[in-house]
């Protein structure tokens, strides 16, 4: 039996064989793929560490600094635990003078500013609006003002309507000196044993005055 060598022959259909080169191109492809996927959810993930560790910290720095807001002019002054220093000065608005050791037996609060500094000029309506307050509570305020001319003085007191007794400081302001003051304004503590208690830098503020006027009762 002779085979008809001209009928077609079927041939079944299959993917072609890649070449090399075809198939290196795939896998570097899925190697590219697999890189950029894992390194997307790592990244993810340090996101997600890196905000659990952040949040308490940021959380604790923001207890502690409304914490220590309210004493952050509350300085450690040498002054503090001794006598307070006497001084005799001229009152600003009279011909009177003021020996603070006429005053020992009640507790006496000492701000020393001048007309020029600009923070004291921020503090004098907070101090005024306080003054009615402390005199019920039978303290006594006393502002000590800078070697400057007195009419300076006397109109900062009249621009912020101050009525709390104020003094002005020797020319060579050996008051500000003997309280080591180092910048305008401070204010000073005193108890009714004429100890100094405590020492505030900067403008008096309402959580400062409740925090060193707790110090006098002691």
């Amino acid at each position: 039996m002779e085979i008809d060598s001209t009928a077609p022959v079927e041939v079944q259909a299959q993917e072609p064989v890649p070449e090399p080169e075809t198939i290196q191109k795939r896998s570097r492809k899925r190697s590219i793929t697999i890189f950029v996927v894992v390194s997307i959810i790592n990244a993810a993930l340090l996101v997600l560490l890196w905000t659990q560790l952040l949040t308490p910290a940021q959380n604790q720095t923001g207890a502690n600094s409304n914490s220590g807001s309210s004493s952050i002019g509350d300085i450690n002054s040498p002054l503090v635990g001794k006598a307070a220093p006497d001084f005799t000065l001229p009152v600003l608005a009279g011909t009177s003078k003021i020996h603070l050791a006429d005053l020992k037996g009640k507790p006496v609060i000492v701000n020393f500013w001048a007309s020029w500094c600009a923070p004291c000029n921020e503090e004098a309506p907070f101090l005024q609006k306080s003054w009615p307050r402390l005199q019920a509570q039978g303290v006594v305020f006393i502002g000590i003002d800078g070697p400057e001319k007195t009419s300076d003085a006397q109109k900062f007191l009249q621009k912020y309507g101050i009525s709390y007794l104020n003094v002005q400081d020797t020319i060579d302001g050996s008051t500000a000196i003997n309280y080591g003051v180092t910048g305008f304004p401070e204010t000073v503590f005193i108890n009714r044993d004429g100890v100094v208690v405590a020492k505030w830098v900067f403008p008096l503020t309402e959580q400062g005055l409740q925090l060193e006027m707790a110090k006098m009762a002691h």
